[in-house]
């Protein structure tokens, strides 16, 4: 019985001491210059078609970032081919290119002060 006990006090050592350590080697979520501040949250000014294409703007330089091509809107399908109606066309291309810059700025340079 006592040896059970030992055993089990061991386990939980074990645990308590390997588990944070595996956490801190696998390093920082995916994304963190995500989620910092708002940086990357829409002009107030625009409507839901500006607001769409600046959140695209911003993932698809999230998304060349993470695959190390080299930033260039002209290269994104969604900016050549908006996914909107003719008459928004120019709206959501001019707000993707927006957004596109800003997540450039931020992911190369950090945060602005």
């Amino acid at each position: 019985m006592t040896s059970q006990k030992g055993l089990i006090a061991v386990l939980a050592f074990a645990t308590s001491v390997c588990v944070p350590s595996t956490i801190v080697a696998q390093g920082p979520p995916p994304h963190e210059y995500h989620d910092q501040a708002g940086w990357d949250a829409p002009p107030s000014e625009y409507q839901e078609v500006g607001r769409r294409g600046y959140h695209d703007g911003i993932e698809g330089a999230r998304k060349d970032f993470e695959n190390h091509r080299k930033p260039n809107v002209n290269n994104r399908d969604e900016f050549k081919h908006p996914p909107v109606s003719g008459a928004d066309r120019d709206q959501y291309r001019a707000s993707f290119r927006r957004g596109y810059d800003v997540a450039v700025e931020h992911m190369m340079n950090g945060p602005q002060h």
